[in-house]
């Protein structure tokens, strides 16, 4: 299948889902079951700073960057309720806001050699061309600018439950697209290897600074967890997210 008919495919899937994912995993959380922004303190002073959030989703995360201090909001994402929604939400807003409807994949007209940071909330697991995303993101950052982003980790949906215990129902190790089951079948996730990631990373010229897979479990786990895609109890085995902090080299 060619890039742009998964592209096409997913977008048609968050266009009709992406009410349910307003606001759901913004800044300063990083993903399920994850340390946090508060916890990690990755980003450091966004003060006077340009941010682009590569995915923005419903904009929960760019309002959480302008509640720093950062003096540009810049975001893309494939959806247009998506858009929309992070327009009407970020109405106000002291910093300058600029919003694209675009697939991570193309650069829809962004500045280069221009952004300070960029970051992506448990987004960027969603290109169907994870180089050619990351060439974009590499592009946009001045030197010396910061990349951050957090995405299901790689063997999070490879273990399953089954009855009473968890089992690898598959490969960690076969990388390519796959339609997606916890959406039924609707969206395409390329499943990559944790690894796939960082060798990516290093091949378009980013420096990485930290990988982190670490859990946290609540002190009180809510009744019918144990059915949620993200349960506490597959949680204690593997871990539900990975974040990485990298660098664009000076």
């Amino acid at each position: 299948m060619k890039t742009s008919e998964m592209i096409q495919i997913n977008k048609q899937g968050w266009e009709k889902s992406a009410k349910r994912f307003f606001g759901r995993t913004a800044l300063p959380e990083l993903g399920p079951l994850a340390p946090t922004e508060d916890d990690l303190n990755l980003f450091g002073d966004i003060q006077g700073k340009k941010v682009l959030d590569i995915g923005c989703g419903s904009g929960h995360s760019l309002e959480y960057m302008g509640s720093k201090g950062a003096l540009e909001l810049w975001g893309i994402d494939l959806t247009t309720k998506q858009i929309e929604t992070a327009t009407e939400l970020l109405v106000g807003q002291q910093a300058l806001v600029k919003l694209f409807e675009s697939p991570m994949e193309e650069n829809p007209g962004l500045p280069t050699n221009y952004f300070d940071i960029a970051y992506s909330i448990y987004a960027l697991g969603w290109t169907v061309d994870l180089e050619k995303t990351l060439e974009n993101i590499h592009s946009y950052l001045i030197p010396g600018g910061t990349f951050i982003f957090s995405w299901e980790h790689p063997i999070h949906d490879r273990v399953k439950r089954d009855g009473p215990k968890f089992t690898f129902e598959k490969s960690y190790l076969e990388e390519g697209p796959e339609y997606n089951e916890a959406w039924n079948h609707s969206v395409i996730i390329y499943h990559r290897k944790l690894t796939t990631y960082i060798n990516t990373l290093i091949k378009v010229g980013f420096e990485i600074e930290k990988v982190i897979d670490d859990v946290v479990l609540p002190d009180i786990v809510p009744e019918g967890n144990d059915l949620r895609w993200y349960s506490v109890e597959k949680a204690k085995l593997v871990p539900a997210t990975f974040i990485i902090k990298a660098k664009k080299k000076k």
